[in-house]
């Protein structure tokens, strides 16, 4: 990778969910990093707009700051980037010496060379590790005050966490990561043994201890949202660097079998419960956990999801990754992944393979902060279609395209009388080697619901079961991603669903019921692409949905 020109922004960053058009709810065109100067005019959209607030400028200037740690960390594998490094660690003196940023919102944790010191973290951990790249090769004590500035950081965010009882918080994971890179950097620099193990990574407050109380038994992250959960196992996978995977719990393993779980043979991972729908960062970010993960376990089952993710990124991809080898110090784990059952439980999540459909049922806790209104939501993929998705979430910063997208309206699963329910847990009543059955209640006053998902031969069955103990308006919806036709014929309603692969659905339902077609909102990554959805509405205290899924074996487009 030749040098690069240019320099980082000479200011603060401030919160990159900001990074988003008020208009059109998408997120803005990643220009100008390289130069360091946010773009004159404004940062255009995909819609036309430009846009340039204060808001949006310090997102932008987070972005730029994350673009060039990622260039540096590229640059230090092949012993450039030293000069950079230290001149980073001047402006980044500069820019910090005034402690705390100002700027954060309330709910934060304050940073300091941006809003949040978990964004702190996010940026600090591929410096570190670049600085580590080079320690022993060029001179870099001036590098020295800023990672011990990181380390305190580090140590003082996760204190405060720790204090409000948030430990389990995402957030914890990413000050453990730069509490351990930062200081492994500064003790390579110094030509010192690190000696921050036990309290960084074994301790009480250590990353280990982080990982069994952040995840349950089955892998997931507590939140139970795709997004996080890769979040948290990135953080980490990165701390480990020069670690043996045989001495690492055996959670961390699980967490690598949960995302391989969910992932469709063609390598789509859903959206689940909050976090982007489609994002080439974040497309980045899951090759970063495979190529890491592969190193870890040869059970990992998630080379589909590298491959779907290397062509979301296109002919400009880096090839970061491709540099990581040598990353433990000792050989993966071993293991041969079975082939998936018919039916895969969790404690959030059930998925259902069968015919060439990949079908999610969302049950378990409502997420937390990061959950939506999504219970008895059924998700239905193919292998590289997603005739039915989870929507995913917009930058948090824009406030009305989010609420949407945390709304019931916005999933699959059922609605009370058009309105939002309370959060709720759904429950696995029943289970087998080939269907599932969950149930709800709680979340509507005097309504309970029960979903049970079949896979038959070659084909899905959902039937959805509603009793509401007085009149009311129940919707089952369907929320698709691709092109939907509906056909009456009588009593019974046909959909055909058009992607690369063509699902087609046969549906009856008992209770008086309605189809009503409705264009709206596509998923979260361009809330203006608009889809026809279907709402199925019965009015009265019960009603039962049926429908059976295949797929089209001779369409396609």
């Amino acid at each position: 990778m030749a040098s690069l020109t240019g320099r980082p922004p000479a200011e603060r960053g401030g919160w990159w969910h900001q990074y988003v058009c008020p208009a059109h709810g998408v997120e803005l065109e990643h220009v100008g990093f390289e130069a360091g100067e946010f773009p004159v005019g404004g940062i255009p959209c995909a819609y036309g707009c430009r846009v340039d607030t204060e808001a949006v400028r310090g997102a932008w200037r987070v972005l730029a700051h994350h673009w060039w740690a990622r260039r540096i960390r590229l640059l230090s594998y092949d012993g450039q980037g030293a000069d950079l490094l230290t001149s980073y660690a001047r402006l980044y003196l500069e820019l910090t010496k005034e402690g705390e940023h100002e700027q954060a919102q309330g709910w934060m944790q304050r940073g300091r060379l941006f809003h949040q010191a978990l964004t702190d973290a996010v940026w600090g951990v591929p410096i570190a590790h670049a600085i580590r790249n080079l320690a022993g090769r060029a001179e870099l004590s001036e590098t020295l005050p800023m990672l011990d500035d990181m380390v305190a950081g580090a140590r003082r965010a996760r204190d405060a966490m720790v204090a409000q009882d948030k430990f389990s918080s995402n957030y914890t994971a990413w000050f453990n990561a730069l509490g351990i890179t930062a200081g492994q950097a500064a003790a390579a620099v110094r030509g010192e043994p690190w000696e921050g193990e036990k309290e960084w990574l074994t301790g009480e407050h250590g990353q280990f201890a982080h990982l069994e109380v952040s995840t349950g038994e089955d892998g997931w992250e507590w939140e139970a949202s795709t997004y996080y959960h890769g979040f948290v196992l990135r953080a980490y996978l990165l701390s480990l660097r020069g670690h043996d995977p045989a001495a690492v719990p055996d959670r961390l393993e699980a967490m690598i079998a949960a995302l391989a779980g969910i992932a469709t043979d063609g390598g789509i991972l859903p959206a689940l419960h909050d976090g982007p729908y489609l994002r080439v960062p974040l497309a980045l970010e899951w090759l970063e956990i495979v190529a890491l993960a592969r190193q870890f376990t040869s059970n990992h089952g998630l080379d589909a999801v590298a491959a779907r993710a290397r062509a979301e990124v296109g002919p400009e991809y880096d090839g970061l990754e491709d540099r990581y080898d040598g990353w433990f110090a000792g050989p993966p784990r071993v293991g041969t992944r079975a082939h998936p059952p018919v039916v895969e439980l969790t404690n959030s999540y059930a998925v259902i393979r069968v015919g060439g459909i990949h079908a999610v049922l969302d049950h378990g806790p409502h997420g937390g902060s990061h959950g939506h209104h999504d219970k008895l939501a059924l998700y239905l993929y193919g292998a590289t279609t997603p005739w039915q998705p989870d929507p995913g979430q917009v930058p948090y910063g824009h406030a009305e395209w989010r609420r949407h997208y945390t709304s019931v309206a916005a999933h699959p699963t059922i609605r009370i009388d058009g309105a939002d329910p309370e959060e709720a847990t759904g429950v696995v009543v029943e289970s087998g080697p080939s269907f599932v059955t969950a149930e709800v209640s709680g979340w509507y006053d005097g309504v309970r619901a029960v979903r049970h998902v079949e896979a038959g031969d070659g084909y899905l069955v959902d039937v959805v079961r509603v009793e509401a103990d007085r009149e009311r308006e129940i919707v089952l919806q369907f929320r698709p991603d691709v092109d939907l036709t509906v056909r009456i014929e009588g009593d019974e309603v046909h959909t055909t669903w058009t992607g690369d692969e063509v699902l087609s659905g046969h549906h009856v339902a008992e209770g008086n019921a309605v189809p009503v077609t409705r264009p709206g909102p596509g998923p979260a990554d361009d809330p203006q692409r608009t889809r026809t959805g279907l709402d199925w509405t019965v009015v009265g205290t019960t009603a039962t949905f049926r429908s059976v899924y295949s797929i089209n074996r001779s369409g396609g487009r």
